[in-house]
């Protein structure tokens, strides 16, 4: 059969496929023009590369999101960005060929990937080969991927002898439609993958019962509901509604993408309405909604689930759906029944591949933001550790544990003065950058990244017992820490787990609405003395960082709040550097009560907020106003001990 009776075919079928074709830079120009000649069709392309000039960027495809395309093309030549690739897929309607070109078959795995510079925390790129023989592999099994490789026999996609594809969604969202309308107060919940049209029926329940408000966590999402919901579509932003006082008349509250607004907003949604409906994507370039179903939605009494399985676009029998999924891991973790003892060991993507994407599976079901970005991480990223428990694919737990610390002592200092940030060793930076620590940046640790455990498996001890493992095993580090949105739940964990907390942030996350909080448990006596102070230090600060943190933890306070000599050093640091006001807060009001000063009495004493303090002093903005207290406290250090300041400033020169 010809191209274009094979492409009649799919069309009929109500299916989509992959086409990859690997060579040479010309011969694959050559090769996706001959394609494009011969099959008529959008031809959305996405590249990088100045050969394909009506391209879009991968980072740009989320400007076409809702938009349907017949047939694209992937350039994968200088790197593969997996979310662009799945949210490309996500617009093809059937009948429709995904081309994705890539460099010669058999030196792809070895050639460094551009796309390794967002996620690898790596100055240039780096190969990826485990992710790039795990794509391989995948099409070669798959008989309805067609290969055409420079220097080899090309290999057709399997004949279709299939019905023609009758559409059934139409129905089944008539029928959830039906159901929702004639449902009495309480919270309906409706997930779905991709393309099955969640935010359609959305739209449609809001035209059907006219008194429907619209919430989500960008308007710009909303299209595809707007448009079903026509002349009725009525949207609010999460805060907006939250910041009356009495909730806006409205029979159903519809929650766009429920998954991805923090869950103490979405708690207070939830209670100010009678009716509401939430919709979220439960796996896809994005994330997965699982965590969300089984975390948020628990919580919540009498809640009707509802699921759109039938896609809009395509076939239940799609081959290129069912390659994604395969690719980028999108199926759910399997539930392990087996209760024999549960093994505890270390994988790696050498050695035990199959049973790391298993644990892969179960941490997105866990974590709401799993997207294919922490697959290509996990898979080829340097510095990763994995411990698994259960066998084979048969998980039932995991941890990802990230390695940190080890800078040379100039640059840890750099990042404690605030000159320098380099990427990744998120909580030693932090430690260092925030808590003042420069020792916690020089220090080797292990970052706990995610941990999961099988929901059936919990509350056995499963978590406890990776994350006692991976500290007997790390004897080559200092110590391992954790970053996590301060719950007592798990505050909890962590505590029973042997960590002691050493700092909490004082903004409260986007993605889950709490403050960062950071812990750490010692292996070496370096990392001993590093716990300890800096678990003095924030029980010293308790009291003052109260007035940013609004949680009710009590911290056993250290009752001496005379201004010390580390006070002064930090303070130095805000004073000749760029360390943070928030970082520099306790030590401030310690020293605004040795030392009284203006602009210190204000913000500190009289707790004017920072916009009204830079009014009055007719600053624009808090940079300027910043500036300006920085130059305030350099004057207060220096009228306390003028040599001592003179020292902080050489030092602190030296480490631009």
């Amino acid at each position: 059969m010809s191209l274009v009776d094979v492409t009649a075919a799919m069309q009929r079928a109500g299916i989509r496929r992959l086409g990859a074709i690997g060579g040479d830079a010309d011969w694959v120009w050559q090769q996706a023009a001959r394609w494009r000649a011969e099959l008529p069709g959008d031809w959305l392309t996405l590249s990088d590369s100045h050969e394909f000039p009506d391209a879009v960027a991968p980072t740009a495809l989320r400007t076409l999101l809702g938009r349907e395309f017949q047939h694209a093309i992937f350039d994968a030549r200088d790197g593969f960005h997996a979310e662009a690739f799945a949210a490309l897929a996500g617009t093809l309607r059937a009948g429709s060929w995904l081309l994705l070109l890539t460099p010669a078959w058999e030196s792809w795995p070895n050639q460094p990937d551009a796309d390794s510079l967002r996620w690898a925390d790596v100055a240039e790129p780096i190969a990826t080969p485990h992710f790039i023989q795990h794509l391989q592999s995948l099409m070669l099994r798959d008989p309805q991927v067609m290969l055409l490789r420079q220097h080899q026999a090309v290999r057709q996609a399997a004949g279709i002898d299939w019905p023609a594809w009758r559409c059934q969604a139409p129905q089944q969202q008539a029928q959830m439609l039906q159901q929702l309308s004639a449902m009495p107060k309480g919270v309906a919940v409706i997930t779905a993958a991709r393309g099955r049209g969640k935010s359609a029926l959305a739209g449609m329940l809001a035209q059907h019962n006219q008194h429907a408000l619209v919430t989500a966590p960008a308007k710009v999402s909303t299209d595809v509901l707007a448009a079903f919901a026509g002349e009725h579509f009525r949207f609010m932003a999460p805060d907006a509604i939250l910041a009356l006082e009495s909730p806006p008349l409205a029979q159903w509250l519809i929650v766009d993408e429920a998954a991805a607004i923090p869950a103490p907003l979405l708690q207070q949604l939830v209670q100010r309405f009678p009716r509401v409906l939430l919709t979220t994507t439960v796996q896809g370039y994005e994330g997965t909604g699982r965590g969300f179903m089984l975390r948020f939605c628990a919580t919540l009494p009498d809640v009707r689930y509802f699921q759109l399985d039938e896609p809009l676009r395509w076939s239940p029998n799609d081959p290129l759906e069912q390659w994604l999924s395969q690719a980028l891991l999108f199926e759910d973790a399997q539930e392990n029944r087996v209760n024999a003892e549960i093994a505890i060991y270390p994988a790696t993507p050498q050695h035990n591949l199959p049973a790391l994407e298993a644990g892969y599976r179960l941490l997105a079901s866990a974590h709401y933001r799993t997207s294919p970005l922490d697959l290509r991480r996990m898979l080829d990223a340097p510095g990763m550790r994995f411990w698994l428990a259960g066998e084979a694919e048969h998980i039932t737990g995991a941890l990802w544990l990230v390695e940190e610390g080890g800078l040379a002592q100039p640059l840890a200092d750099a990042v404690w003065a605030g000159y320098r940030r380099p990427r990744g060793n998120l909580v030693a930076q932090s430690l260092a950058a925030h808590a003042g620590f420069a020792a916690a940046a020089t220090l080797r640790s292990l970052r706990i990244s995610r941990i999961a455990v099988q929901a059936a498996k919990r509350q056995r001890g499963i978590g406890k017992t990776l994350v006692a493992t991976a500290r007997q095993q790390a004897q080559d580090y200092d110590y391992l820490s954790v970053s996590f949105g301060y719950t007592e739940a798990l505050w909890q964990f962590w505590r029973a787990c042997g960590f002691t907390l050493v700092r909490i942030g004082s903004q409260r996350e986007a993605s889950s609405g709490c403050y960062a909080a950071m812990a750490m448990l010692a292996i070496t006596p370096a990392g001993s003395a590093l716990q300890q102070q800096a678990a003095q230090r924030l029980a010293r600060d308790w009291p003052w960082l109260q007035d940013l943190i609004d949680l009710p933890l009590v911290i056993a306070s250290d009752a001496n709040q005379q201004l010390n000599e580390d006070d002064e050093w930090l303070l130095a640091g805000f004073a000749w550097a760029l360390r943070p006001f928030e970082a520099s807060y306790a030590a401030l009001q310690r020293l605004v009560r040795h030392s009284p000063s203006p602009l210190l009495n204000a913000i500190l004493l009289q707790k004017q907020t920072l916009h009204d303090v830079a009014q009055y002093v007719g600053l624009n903005g808090r940079k300027a106003l910043m500036h300006k207290l920085r130059g305030e406290v350099a004057q207060v250090l220096i009228q306390h001990d003028a040599q001592a300041a003179d020292r902080w400033q050489q030092r602190l020169r030296s480490l631009q």
